[in-house]
């Protein structure tokens, strides 16, 4: 069977006016490379890949320990945003710009910064300077300066830290074979002389900078391409590095050897088996800092870091929201925030998350990933209504915990279905938590309206009005907002002084009276309806159902009531705290039963209105509308069409 070319089909239905010249294999920068192949060349499916692509070759380890291991404490942490991070980008950063960026990685706790690439540009060399000459770097703060394995590139990537008070000096090479043959076209032999070499000179030059301006240094060899280089050459010619910088000691006088997964091409146990297996042959291990450098070209970075830590490293190379060359790097908020959920401080301040993720966006010009865990915009946001249901529950439930946790003097633990990381740590609001669409159910439309009008909803009342809100989404077709929700809730209830004026019924004055030896209220109110006020009268058990009864009497209806209750808004004014009453009637010549929610300063007051609310439902369930004008000549208008409509 030959293989599918679906373009072939298109063409003969879509003939191209260029069809007769040869498609040209050279892509503009600014065309996607998918959209080029669906208009340049023929797609083929390969029936069998492991024609084409070699799988990885897997470490010889079976004693492995990582899976076992438990990490205790935080990796040190390298931001390369500013070397890494900026080169990736299509328009890099300014000098402006990058000092910005700077400062804000030391505001979140970076003690160690990859700065620039100095030898690459002016630009590079100018922004190293300027951190230095105006004296912009706390003392604690370490800056790291990359250079490849080239003579004269180090000596001006020297030149550029001149006078600075701590540098790590990072000189990498390619090692794996696919560099070693295609790039360089050099033996393994021929590739640890150039990385022998290349140390001495660093070795020299520290030496030479350290004793004319007092710098502190540290030196970083790179293993560029580590992830796919052979094992024991890669520690064969880290041993030799090693040895001629001749400075390796224990503490702060490690040297560093960067493993890096220059491209990701194994999954994460992979990477993991390769740092374990060098940071067991390597010798001397307690004199190096093993760092990691991983790229996210499998989407699996992160795990990637993470397990290589349980299999040894010492440190983690990065960038903030994973950008770096193509797919980007190891995102290290992501790595820092799992490690805090985890209950362990990863030394770093993400305690305004927003503000971090505004400057990088700023700075960076590239957009964030809604979904991307901890700093996308959905990344705590639940649409749909069984995880809505769950998150409010957990919410409610571990009040309560918490209360009991407040009064035992104990740790008020975490625990929230289908939320592990609580948003406030990183300076979110519960608010964007529940966003509701067509998929949500009523216990998401219920969180929006506690966040937003702090009304707890009773059950039942919460499924009358999702249905309001679903059909509103399936009519869009879109997301519901919050306003629009609250709109549609005033409206619907008369909730608010506008809302309450534009009812059906309106109640202007009532006083509320229980004689002496009696068990029931009496409530005389006034009321506005058919465009005139109104005197009414009626008794009850309480004063909300003496008033649904007065205005039964009066409308000529049996208005029956079902249930009732209330609580205290969140919200406070001068004059107190509010009350959210609710209250639920029913009408039963049509079988209708109608909720109605008010609200006041003092409990009578809201249950008051609550029956003016629900009363009014019963009107716009029989359509009687606030504009009619009834003919008062021969019979009350508004009793006719009440029933003639039930």
């Amino acid at each position: 069977m030959s293989p599918l070319r679906p373009t072939a089909c298109l063409k003969k239905l879509f003939p191209s006016p260029f069809a007769a010249r040869q498609p040209s294999r050279i892509l503009s920068p600014k065309v996607s490379p998918y959209r080029a192949l669906a208009t340049v060349s023929d797609a083929i499916i390969i029936p069998d890949p492991s024609q084409k692509y070699q799988p990885y070759s897997p470490v010889n380890l079976p004693d492995r320990k990582w899976p076992s291991a438990v990490l205790r404490s935080a990796p040190i942490w390298l931001s390369t945003d500013l070397r890494d991070g900026n080169q990736a980008l299509p328009n890099p950063m300014t000098i402006e710009q990058k000092l910005k960026f700077f400062a804000m990685l030391v505001q979140i706790g970076f003690k160690e910064i990859e700065i620039a690439y100095p030898s690459a540009s002016e630009t590079e060399h100018k922004f190293t300077r300027s951190l230095i000459e105006d004296n912009l770097v706390p003392d604690d703060v370490w800056l790291q300066v990359l250079t490849p394995c080239r003579p004269e590139l180090i000596k001006k990537t020297m030149e550029s830290v001149a006078g600075a008070k701590n540098v790590i000096l990072h000189m990498y090479l390619g090692t794996a074979r696919v560099f070693r043959e295609v790039v360089f076209q050099k033996s393994c032999a021929e590739t640890i002389d150039m990385a022998v070499k290349g140390t001495a000179l660093v070795r020299d030059l520290v030496n030479e900078y350290g004793a004319r301006y007092g710098t502190n240094f540290r030196f970083a060899y790179g293993v560029e391409g580590f992830s796919q280089a052979e094992p024991d050459f890669v520690v064969d010619l880290c041993e030799e590095v090693k040895r001629t910088w001749g400075k390796a000691g224990p503490g702060n006088n490690r040297m560093t050897v960067n493993l890096a997964a220059s491209v990701e091409v194994a999954p994460p146990n992979h990477f993991a088996d390769q740092v374990e297996y060098f940071c067991r042959r390597i010798s001397e291990r307690e004199k190096l800092i093993v760092s990691l450098h991983p790229h996210n070209d499998m989407g699996t970075a992160v795990a990637a870091a993470q397990l290589a830590l349980l299999a040894g490293a010492d440190r983690v190379e990065g960038c903030l929201l994973g950008h770096g060359e193509r797919t980007g790097n190891v995102d290290l908020i992501t790595m820092a925030l799992n490690q805090f959920t985890q209950g362990i401080s990863p030394r770093l301040d993400f305690s305004n998350l927003p503000h971090i993720i505004n400057v990088v966006k700023e700075c960076t010009g590239l957009p964030v990933n809604p979904r991307l865990p901890y700093s996308g915009q959905l990344a705590f946001t639940a649409f749909s209504g069984s995880h809505q249901d769950a998150i409010r529950k957990g919410f409610q439930e571990q009040e309560k915990r918490h209360q009991e946790n407040r009064s035992k003097g104990e740790p008020q633990r975490w625990s929230i279905p289908y939320l592990p990381f609580d948003p406030a740590d990183i300076g979110c609001s519960y608010e964007a938590m529940i966003r509701v669409n067509s998929q949500s159910g009523k216990a998401g439309v219920a969180t929006v309206l506690d966040q937003a009008l702090s009304l707890q909803l009773p059950r039942g009342m919460q499924a009358e009005f999702y249905q309001l809100i679903q059909k509103e989404a399936e009519r869009t077709g879109t997301e519901v907002s919050i306003r629009t929700i609250v709109r549609i809730f005033r409206e619907t209830y008369r909730m608010g002084l506008e809302q309450q004026l534009s009812g059906y019924v309106v109640l202007r004055s009532c006083r509320v009276s229980q004689p002496r030896g009696t068990a029931l209220c009496s409530v005389d109110a006034e009321i506005q309806c058919d465009g005139a006020l109104r005197v009414i009268q009626g008794s009850g058990p309480n004063p909300q159902a003496a008033l649904l009864s007065a205005l039964g009497n009066h409308f000529n209806m049996p208005l029956a009531f079902l249930e009732n209750c209330e609580h205290k808004r969140e919200a406070t004014r001068e004059q107190g705290q509010e009350v959210a009453h609710y209250i639920k009637i029913s009408l039963p010549r049509t079988n209708g039963e109608y909720w109605g929610i008010g609200t006041g300063f003092q409990s009578e007051q809201a249950g008051m209105n609550a029956v003016i609310s629900a009363v009014n439902a019963v009107m716009d369930s029989l359509d009687i509308r606030s504009n009619w004008t009834p003919d008062y000549s021969r019979q009350n208008g508004v009793h006719r069409q009440i029933a003639a409509a039930m």
